[in-house]
């Protein structure tokens, strides 16, 4: 009779986030059609590169190897800089997979130094592309007993400055013997832990399962680093077998096991060990198999597909586990309810004997947040578990994911609802601008990111904008938005709120968005109307650049509608700045001012008056005697005192006199010289002649602003 056993599967098993990375990337452009050929097998898991060898991806080993046309994978494990020169320089297409944590380590040992110190497997891709980014010579030591030969045969490394980091998937425990082994010969030394975090997890937690399991079962590659140390770890505390598929189990012996540990490598698919949990469940006849809420199961895709019969007690316990597997990977949501704050933390209790806790880092991605304005004791949130503590009685929470994962899902249905999103502009990037919307990065292109394609991307950098979703990969957990839909959309309403209440005469607050040779266009919310040079000044002015710069916030009314082709002339001078209007209310006939000489002619001289305004002085006003020419006394720019004479609003025509404010002299009576004015008069404007004049302010469109 087969003995009843209780199965307890480790809540870190499967892949880790790197693997799931790469593999993921590597089905999408299989998906995509693409040929592909990873570099070295994309992981040490045989089951995962035989199922992409049958999907067409290939496995080459140097990057000669790569074919025309073909897209080359560059695993998590990373390479060295020179394998990524010769791919590019070979003109082929290729995707760096390579683990973030691993890209980290490349980061600190390019550092300047004396020497690189890496604790790992010396024939590991990973140690080898550590290695090839190395600034200074690399040492790679196996395990502390060598790293302790090493550095006491070493000359003079007490005062060298070394750089020690550890392979990713490198023993936990070895690597704290290591550190006291640094710190005892190097005063200089630099250590860094780059041990994975999933690493040090799956470690810590398989060693804590098997030290109270009669027997542990290890899934995974025989060539994997990380699984051979989670065989390792198991094997000091409880006999372990390790195996890569469900099959290898019918030569295992469970008799007499009460309990048995189970977990899995970083490069074991979610299908292998879905199959080892329910073929042990037939060997031990028990369906008492933990799975821990937290738990997590790897979501790459499945490369075991075939399902034997089942029988009606398999399919129950096939149902519980699918349910439990399910809870592993969404169930992490919990209710927390407010307990209290700290400076660090919120505590919430989440229903469970642990204590649960919400780092203030973790409460939102708005870092003006407030947890302790924004909630009370007493209120329920939503929380995604992040870690559990069974030693110390802890569970820690985030509320900063919840509602990115949430976001997340919000965006995969607005892709056909049409939903609109607010967020903010985080970077802008080669191509366009990220926002990031509820937690979400959402790309939108260069083309989709203003209404204006002149308009500066990096105008908008922490802005807040809208924006509309348009395309979601979902493998990929990647969003396209458009900001440009949402602006055209408003524009639009805008524009149909405009024209249905619009009057001659109304005033607005506009913005110039460009400027043309003969006029303005002026957003005034939601339309642009066109501000005619004609109407920018009182004065003369030979281009809207003398007035208006892109970008100023003028007051402009409206002078005249035309609703059937949607065009809006707007003015700009006002009526009560009108020089003539200024000049009949403060200098009425008989006014004494002081005017500069703006202009001469043979019969007088022209003097400003005020803005806008030109008087003339004629020859025999200019003196109490007589003078040949005007420039006998006056020069252009010089101020003089005259007298206003006399006023015609009709003709706009101002005369003044400098004669009236000087003594009488003798010398020609003055009769003559009254006769010879009226003989020599000559029309006086209000400033000189316009030289270059403009369209018809109606001969443009008043919303064709440039872009």
């Amino acid at each position: 009779m087969a003995n009843e056993a209780r199965i307890t599967l480790a809540k870190t098993a499967g892949f880790c986030f790197g693997v799931d990375r790469a593999v993921r990337m590597t089905y999408d452009l299989v998906a995509e059609g693409k040929r592909v050929a990873t570099l070295g097998q994309l992981i040490h898991n045989p089951q995962v590169v035989d199922d992409l060898h049958r999907k067409g991806a290939r496995t080459i080993s140097e990057p000669e190897q790569a074919q025309s046309g073909e897209t080359v994978v560059i695993r998590a494990h990373g390479v060295a800089p020179t394998v990524v020169q010769k791919l590019q320089q070979s003109g082929i297409e290729f995707v760096d997979a390579t683990c973030p944590f691993v890209r980290k380590i490349h980061r600190i040992v390019q550092s300047p130094c004396d020497a690189v110190w890496i604790a790992g497997n010396a024939t590991h891709p990973e140690v080898q592309g550590i290695v090839g980014h190395a600034s200074a010579p690399a040492t790679v030591f196996p395990n502390a007993d060598e790293l302790e030969k090493m550095l006491a045969s070493s000359l003079d490394c007490s005062d060298k400055e070394f750089i020690f980091v550890a392979q990713t998937t490198f023993s936990v425990e070895e690597w704290k013997k290591c550190k006291k082994i640094i710190k005892k010969h190097c005063t200089n030394a630099k250590i860094f832990d780059t041990i994975c975090i999933a690493t040090q997890d799956r470690q810590s937690e398989a060693a804590a399962l098997a030290a109270e399991s009669d027997a542990m079962v290890v899934i995974g590659g025989r060539r994997s680093s990380n699984t051979a140390k989670l065989f390792a770890v198991c094997s000091a505390h409880c006999p372990t077998i390790l195996i890569e598929q469900a099959s290898e189990l019918s030569a295992a012996d469970f008799v007499g096991r009460s309990r048995i540990g189970v977990t899995a490598g970083a490069s074991t698919p979610a299908g292998i060990i879905k199959e080892v949990l329910k073929t042990m469940s037939e060997i031990v006849e028990t369906n008492a198999i933990e799975l821990d809420d937290a738990a997590q199961t790897p979501a790459a895709e499945e490369v075991t597909k075939a399902e034997p019969a089942k029988s009606s007690d398999d399919v129950e316990f096939s149902e519980a586990l699918e349910e439990s597997l399910r809870s592993m990977s969404t169930d992490q949501k919990v209710k927390g309810v407010v307990m209290g704050f700290s400076p660090t933390e919120i505590q919430v209790d989440i229903g469970r004997k642990h204590a649960g806790f919400v780092p203030l880092d973790e409460y939102s991605n708005d870092p003006t947040a407030d947890p302790q304005k924004e909630l009370k004791v007493g209120d329920v949130i939503d929380l995604i578990i992040m870690k559990t503590n069974d030693a110390e009685g802890t569970v820690m929470l985030s509320k900063k994911r919840f509602d990115a994962a949430q976001a997340w899902r919000d965006i995969m249905e607005a892709e056909n609802e049409g939903t609109i999103f607010e967020g903010i502009v985080t970077d802008v990037i080669k191509g366009g601008v990220l926002v990031l919307t509820k937690g979400v990065r959402v790309f939108v292109p260069a083309s989709l990111a203003t209404e204006s394609r002149n308009q500066p991307l990096e105008d908008l950098l922490r802005t807040k904008v809208r924006l509309r979703i348009i395309e979601v990969n979902k493998q990929r957990k990647r969003a396209v938005g458009s900001i440009k839909a949402v602006l055209r959309e408003e524009r639009q309403e805008k524009a149909e709120a405009f024209w249905a209440q619009a009057e001659v005469g109304q005033v607005y607050q506009g913005t110039v968005k460009s400027l043309t040779s003969y006029g303005a266009f002026v957003d005034i919310g939601g339309v642009d109307g066109m501000v005619h040079i004609t109407e920018m000044s009182w004065k003369h002015i030979k281009h809207p650049s003398e007035v208006f710069s892109v970008g100023d916030v003028i007051e402009v009314y409206i002078k005249k509608l035309d609703t059937e082709n949607k065009k809006i002339s707007l003015g700009y001078k006002k009526a009560e700045d009108n020089p003539w209007e200024i000049l009949r209310r403060d200098y009425p006939e008989g006014s004494i001012v002081d005017a500069e000489v703006v202009g001469m002619t043979t019969f007088g001289a022209f003097a400003r008056v005020i803005p806008g305004i030109d008087g003339l002085i004629h020859i025999s006003q200019i003196a109490n005697r007589r003078i040949e020419k005007p420039e006998d006394e006056l020069s252009i720019g010089q101020t003089v005192k005259v007298k206003i004479t006399g006023i015609d609003f009709e003709k706009k025509r101002v005369s003044l006199s400098i004669r009236a404010l000087l003594d009488p002299v003798l010398d020609i009576p003055a009769a003559a010289a009254d006769e010879e004015a009226e003989e020599e008069e000559a029309p006086v404007e209000e400033a000189a002649p316009a030289e270059d004049a403009a369209p018809a302010e109606d001969a443009a469109p008043a919303e064709d602003a440039a872009e």
